[in-house]
Order: structure tokens, then sequence, then C-alpha cells
């Protein structure tokens, strides 16, 4: 009977896995195998089956010159949000934490953009970026500037996507430094009190490195936000003016969805899968050794 045991403890564990498992193949794996499989073979079309190609997917990929742009501009996109967002995200959650009146008040309004659901907030900035009667250009009005296409224009249209990210990822990972904030122990903010340490001291020198697992928890998930964006793209500027704004999450679905070359966005979403993997590595790498845990 005891020798049963640990196979019976295998095969209960295995089990209880299976539901995850069978999830995570069906909608993870198997989507990236086929993928991968598919770049190598034409898209079908009619009276045309589809037939291997070989790598001239990844061929015409590269003298793509709208691949590139779209590329560079997300980017340019990540730059621009990801370090804004998590410094954001840290002193809310920072300012959040301490004593405040109306504190519950200002969590609920720091949260509140992330709860939205995207196609709205898409048309609430719509509204804010509208020449003319738009917020932005009324405020602009009042000092007697003109009126400024900003989603028209190939210079500002960008930066008004990174604008809208920020306001609607700030207080979602606000709400894990928060949590990670009242999960240090205030023996330690008593003892710096006691040894005369100065704040900004104890926060750069204790705080920060505490934090430090969440921090890479964040930045991960922020990467990953700064590729998967559709749904603003989509009701703002549907890539426009002359794919200024189009992110390769949003290319990949017009050429699926559009073009309907389905084998070469099958390769243009292995060549994202291939970014965010070497993005993620690299963030572990660098990040994990300065992980600290209390």
């Amino acid at each position: 009977m005891t020798s049963h045991r640990p196979i019976a403890r295998w095969v209960q564990a295995w089990l209880l896995l299976l539901p995850a498992a069978v999830l995570m193949i069906t909608f993870t794996h198997y989507p990236i195998v086929g993928g991968i499989f598919s770049s190598f073979f034409s898209t079908a079309r009619q009276g045309r089956p589809s037939r291997f190609v070989g790598l001239d997917n990844y061929s015409a990929m590269a003298d793509d010159p709208v691949f590139w742009q779209v590329l560079g501009n997300n980017f340019l996109y990540a730059m621009g949000t990801i370090p804004v967002s998590v410094c954001l995200a840290l002193l809310m959650a920072v300012w959040v934490n301490g004593r405040l009146a109306g504190r519950a008040v200002v969590r609920a309004a720091y949260f509140t953009p992330t709860i939205l659901p995207m196609i709205a907030v898409a048309n609430i900035w719509l509204f804010f970026y509208t020449p003319q009667i738009g917020l932005l250009d009324n405020i602009r009005g009042l000092f007697g500037l003109a009126s400024r296409n900003w989603l028209g224009d190939p210079d500002t249209v960008l930066a008004c996507l990174m604008v809208l990210a920020v306001w609607k990822d700030a207080g979602f990972f606000m709400i894990f430094y928060l949590a990670a904030l009242q999960g240090i122990s205030p023996d330690l903010e008593e003892a710096a009190v006691i040894e005369g340490t100065g704040r900004w001291y104890f926060f750069r020198r204790v705080t920060l490195p505490l934090l430090m697992p969440t921090t890479l928890f964040v930045v991960v998930n922020a990467t990953i936000n700064s590729f998967k964006l559709v749904d603003h793209i989509f009701i703002l500027t549907k890539g426009g003016p002359d794919n200024a704004s189009s992110l390769l999450l949003y290319y990949i679905y017009e050429v699926a969805f559009s073009f309907w070359d389905t084998a070469y966005a099958s390769t243009l979403t292995v060549v994202l899968l291939a970014v965010l993997g070497g993005l993620a590595i690299a963030q572990f790498a660098y990040l994990e050794k300065r992980v600290h845990y209390q």
C-alpha cells in the first residue's frame, strides 16, 4: 500500500493541474506554434491553396517600409509610456499611502481610469483632442492660441496616444505599489527614525530596494501593455496620419482582417513574440540582480 501512495499523489497532482494546463496549451502554446507554422506558408486565396514558401514572408517583411515605421513607432511609444507610467504609479502610491485627508477618495480617483472600458476611454479622449470644440482647444483659446488638429498631425499624434496610455495605466500599477508599500514592516521606519535617518534617504536605501520585486512585475506588464494597443488606435486614429500612430499589434490586425493576408500577419506576430520575449529576458536579467526580498 505504501508504494502506491507516491503514484496516487502524482496522479492527483496532475489531475489538479490538468484544467489550467489544457487552457494554457489551448490558448497560449497552440496559437504560438500555429502562428510560427503559418508564417512559413502563403495565404490561401480563392482558387489558390496555401503552399510552403519558406522564409519568403520574412523576406517580404524585411522589405516592408510600413513594418519598420510601425516597429519604430512602437519602440518610441514604449520608451515614452513605460518609465512615465511606472514612476507616476510609484509617486501616487507613496502619496495615498501616507496620512492624507480623503485618502480613500483619492485612491478611487487614481484607480477609476483603469476600470473604464477601453472604447469609452478612447471616446472621452477623442473629445479632448477634437479640433475647435475639444477640451484642449478650448483651453488654448482662452490664451488666444489657434486651434490644432492633435490627432491629424504626425508630430503630435503618437504623443497624444502616450498621454492617454499613461493616464489609464498609472492607476492600475499604483495598486501593486500600494500593496507592496503596505507590506513593508513599520519596524524598519521606526528603526530609521531612532537612527536619525532622513525620509528621502530611507526611501532611497530601504523602500525602493524592497519594492524591486513589484517594480520588476510592473515593468514587465507595462512592456506588454505597450505592445498590445489596438482599441484606442482603432477609435482615435486608425493608424493615421500616414501610419504615424500605427503600432505593431494594430498593423497585425490590419494585415489579418483588412488585407486578409493571414500568413504575413502570422509572420508579424512571430516578430512581436520575439520582441516581447527578448525584452522580458533583458528586464529579468537586469532587474533580477537588484531585487531584494524583506
